[in-house]
């Protein structure tokens, strides 16, 4: 058996050639494509992080410090006695206000970023600004379960009372939130 000869037309000119090259353009572009999936996984849990988030925060976090300002802030002021103890609760009272703020602020710069997110755009979030609101809710969380809130139970707990008052006006607060809830719901 003789080998077939080899046509003039063999190597990188050859029609057959184009064939094959143009299927490895094919192949690596459906590689990438075969990756797609894996990479929307996580695009899908942020727009689901950023819907959970919008649900929870201005309710949660808005409300809470609304409870604080309105009722825990006054009633501590009000039960402790002259002199230094009133002047640390006020020192403490006006920064824990201020970091209020603060959050509050940060929160509105994030909000319409993670609602666009929540509604499946794709949007950069800016990283730096959640960081600030999570290290200083942190931050301000520690210092009223370490600092604030022992010496809230401390002055309050003086005047039973009085800390029933408060129990009773939070207590009423969340029943009214719950019903407006349930209003809206319906």
């Amino acid at each position: 058996m003789n080998p077939t000869p080899a046509s003039p037309m063999t190597g990188a000119a050859s029609p057959i050639s184009n064939f094959s090259t143009c299927h490895e353009g094919i192949l690596s572009h459906l590689q990438a494509l075969g990756e797609l999936p894996a990479l929307m996984d996580p695009v899908v849990r942020a727009g689901a992080i950023a819907e959970q988030t919008l649900q929870f925060f201005r309710p949660a976090v808005f409300d809470h410090h609304v409870e604080e300002e309105k009722d825990l802030f006054p009633a501590v002021l009000a039960a402790a006695t002259q002199g230094e103890e009133r002047a640390d609760v006020k020192a403490m009272v006006d920064g824990l206000t201020a970091e209020h703020r603060q959050i509050e602020a940060i929160w509105r710069e994030l909000e319409p970023q993670l609602q666009k997110l929540a509604s499946g755009h794709l949007v950069v979030v800016d990283g730096a600004a959640v960081q600030r609101l999570v290290s200083q809710y942190n931050a301000h969380a520690r210092f009223e379960e370490d600092r604030f809130l022992p010496l809230a139970e401390t002055i309050l707990g003086r005047n039973e009372p009085q800390l029933a008052e408060l129990g009773l006006s939070l207590h009423m607060r969340h029943v009214v939130r719950a019903a407006r809830r349930g209003l809206r719901g319906s």
